[in-house]
């Protein structure tokens, strides 16, 4: 039996599962590359040896790359897509893991996608204008 193409198997998650549009499934795929790239990038002070991405640096790596790709729209693009909290990151790897798309190790669970952080806070704040404070008048200009 040839093998299954990653779009198929979308298609086939999908059936089972269809909280999450295929597209999030190609961002959290693509954002998995991204997570690797950039963790290599850090600790390549450190060693050279490829390493197991944990559900908390993947979640905050599709955090980085959603910011990256969508800016001010990450949070509107990912709802849309079925994606409102992280725990559904978790829910879009499990998928992908039960068809051998990505892979996991004994420690890995779910649960470590959980509630790593806000929507709010991590797609909202960073775009929120900044309270100005007004400069305050000296003694002479309010005579």
């Amino acid at each position: 039996m040839p093998e299954l193409d990653v779009n198929e198997i979308i298609a086939l998650i999908r059936k089972e599962d269809p909280r999450f549009d295929r597209q999030a499934y190609a961002f959290v795929r693509d954002g998995l590359e991204h997570t690797v790239k950039e963790l290599k990038k850090r600790d390549s002070a450190r060693a050279k040896v490829s390493r197991h991405v944990t559900g908390r640096e993947l979640a905050e790596g599709l955090r980085d790359y959603a910011l990256e790709q969508y800016g001010p729209l990450a949070r509107t693009v990912l709802n849309a897509w079925g994606v409102s909290e992280t725990i559904h990151f978790g829910d879009i790897v499990y998928n992908f893991i039960e068809y051998n798309v990505f892979s996991k190790t004994d420690s890995d669970k779910r649960e470590d996608f959980a509630d790593v952080f806000s929507f709010e806070e991590a797609f909202d704040a960073p775009f929120r204008p900044r309270a100005r404070r007004l400069p305050i008048p000296s003694v002479a200009e309010t005579e």
